[in-house]
């Protein structure tokens, strides 16, 4: 346990005298408080990226496996709201009808937006397939490797930004971590050890003098500014319906696509029952 006077610099190795033998200098102490909140913050951002990554990752999968069920199910809303509307005539079924259709009406970009599996005419053969149960390609999957993810955990704990306190190192920085972002959401493992080869035979920053004790202290305003933001972005991918849904099987997500989708499969097959009753 650290003593009240170890925290006022009784504990050997903290606040040591200069090389002179003077007192220890006054921004020792906040030159440590500077160097903990950055590496806080690192370890928070990498956590934050990761789970965005993942996030991203499974949004995608999301998309691929199940967005032609959610569309099936829009077009066969539509279908019997216009059976009911034509079986019984009413204005306000016929309102409820063409604001179902309209729901389903075909929008820019569509194709894009479903990886393949649709475009404005409907399905495509795949999604067919996957709605009657029959084999089908299974969607591009795109999840770290354990591997990539210590690979890109260490490399962003060498190589953040943060750490550097030259400009022109700060842009050096940049430019790496953005490649090493691509490479992890990618799941590029080969390019994420190369990546680290990299960094390993690159420039060593220059070593920095003290820094006086009025830019210790913007720098530590700076950290708490920089972690608020994060918050925020962490809050919202948590709360996202994607985020959400990732948190209920961080180890199996697979599963649970799986389990949504045998439910979308019994609303599709309930759907059209219904629609078949009304057309019969």
């Amino acid at each position: 346990m650290t003593t009240p006077e170890a925290e006022q610099g009784g504990v050997a190795g903290e606040d040591r005298p200069t090389p002179e033998g003077g007192a220890p200098r006054p921004e020792e102490r906040l030159e440590r408080a500077v160097r903990a909140a950055e590496q806080a913050l690192i370890e928070y951002e990498i956590a934050v990226e990761t789970f965005r990554i993942e996030v991203e990752n499974f949004s995608r999968l999301h998309h691929q496996k199940l967005g032609p069920m959610y569309t099936r199910l829009d077009e066969l809303d539509a279908q019997i709201a216009e059976a009911r509307a034509a079986r019984t005539g009413d204005p306000e079924d016929r309102r409820r009808a063409d604001e179902a259709r309209a729901r389903v009406m075909p929008m820019p970009g569509v194709e894009e937006l479903f990886n393949g599996w649709m475009d404005g005419q409907g399905l495509f053969p795949e999604a067919e397939a996957m709605l009657t149960d029959q084999p089908v390609r299974p969607p591009q999957r795109v999840r770290p490797s354990d591997e990539a993810r210590k690979l890109y955990r260490e490399l962003a704990r060498k190589a953040h930004p943060d750490l550097a306190q030259a400009e022109s190192e700060r842009a050096r920085r940049e430019e790496f971590i953005t490649r090493v972002n691509a490479a992890y959401a990618r799941g590029d493992e080969t390019l994420l050890r190369e990546l680290a080869e990299e960094w390993a035979a690159g420039p060593k920053p220059p070593e920095q003098g003290p820094t006086p004790a009025e830019e210790l202290y913007t720098r530590l305003e700076w950290l708490a500014q920089r972690k608020e933001l994060l918050a925020v972005v962490a809050r919202e991918l948590e709360e996202s319906a994607i985020g959400a849904m990732l948190r209920m099987a961080p180890d199996d997500p697979d599963r649970l696509l799986d389990e949504i989708a045998e439910k979308l499969l019994a609303d599709v097959a309930a759907r059209e029952a219904e629609l078949a009753e009304l057309l019969g």
